[in-house]
């Protein structure tokens, strides 16, 4: 049986717990489909998962496979490295580019959801770390959907309730005990059908396909001075979102948080790159020197010391920098 709604589901830490703890208040009779994505690892057992979750709901809970058709009555857990997106009808698993440094993407998901269901979508936030699910819930509420978020003070991990509350005009702030019959009451009431936004057809399709024209990005965002951190391509800002998101050509994409937090571990990298060259170019010059002292050839190598001092130096600096720089991002991701 088809469903009469698509409820998507986007969370992070924490988020098993939470999923369970809706699941066991959700009523079992509503003719709706549920979509999960939870932020994992690449080596995460989706259907480890799954069976977690069966025990909480008399829904039939899937790890699907590309192509599947969507049934009302099913939960659908999306499997790790992929993207899952809902499609009229069927689910989708694709390999597209990570968004905000996920694979499994909540945006990805939501704003598929929000293109093929339009109004008939309801969109979840819950418990998780920085920002990922409030770009795709806002596209589900320009879509004509609606949008519940986990009350923060419930949720183990406040980030994403907290961007999602900020940034979108969602219509419950509920606890998990609550949120079922939220969703039976939205599931009551007719759909208010409203236009698809154009952009948000583009940035759905463009994940689904695996690719971007430059006229897409065009359509959808202005050139940035930023390079992409993952493919050094340029960022493109994307133009309707109530808070600063970029695109690069290749597909990843990245919220502002995602972005810095993404450029310092690229820097972090980089600057332990650099001291392992310079700790490799000092030892080659101080062995040449203990060579040359121990074997007696009379060859001056007084500058060979001195360079290596100075390497020493630089060496010590950067890691004083990467010390510096950990203590700095540590105090800014409380901040986010």
């Amino acid at each position: 049986m088809e469903p009469q709604r698509i409820v998507v589901v986007g969370t992070s830490a924490g988020g098993i717990k939470a999923v369970n703890q809706l699941m066991k208040k959700f009523p079992a009779d509503l003719p709706v489909a549920i979509f999960v994505v939870i932020h994992m690892s690449k080596h995460s057992q989706a259907h480890v998962i799954k069976e977690q979750l069966q025990k909480s709901t008399a829904f039939t809970c899937r790890v699907p496979t590309d192509g599947e058709q969507i049934q009302a009555g099913h939960l659908y857990i999306s499997p790790a490295d992929v993207h899952m997106l809902v499609k009229p009808g069927e689910v989708r698993l694709v390999l597209g580019p990570h968004e905000n440094r996920w694979r499994p993407s909540i945006d990805v998901l939501f704003r598929s959801a929000a293109v093929a269901y339009g109004a008939a979508t309801i969109g979840i936030i819950l418990t998780g770390l920085l920002d990922d699910g409030t770009s795709g819930l806002a596209a589900i509420k320009r879509s004509g959907g609606m949008a519940i978020v986990q009350d923060p003070a419930e949720a183990e991990y406040d980030d994403m309730p907290v961007s999602a509350i900020s940034n979108v005009e969602i219509d419950n702030q509920v606890f998990l005990e609550d949120m079922g019959y939220i969703v039976a009451d939205m599931v009551a009431k007719p759909v208010k059908t409203l236009p698809i936004p154009e952009d948000v057809k583009i940035e759905a399709d463009i994940t689904e396909r695996m690719a971007s024209k430059i006229t897409d990005m065009e359509k959808i965002g202005t050139h940035s001075n930023f390079t992409c951190p993952d493919c050094g391509g340029g960022l493109w800002r994307i133009k309707n979102d109530n808070f600063p998101r970029y695109r690069c050509h290749t597909g990843h994409v990245y919220t502002e948080a995602a972005l810095m937090q993404r450029q310092a571990e690229n820097m972090e990298e980089s600057i332990w790159v650099s001291i392992r060259m310079l700790e490799e170019r000092r030892n080659l010059l101080l062995g040449i020197v203990w060579r040359e002292e121990n074997e007696n050839t009379g060859k001056q190598y007084a500058e060979y010391k001195v360079r290596a001092e100075e390497l020493s130096i630089h060496i010590e600096r950067l890691k004083g920098l990467l010390i510096s720089m950990t203590r700095t991002e540590s105090d800014d991701e409380g901040h986010l």
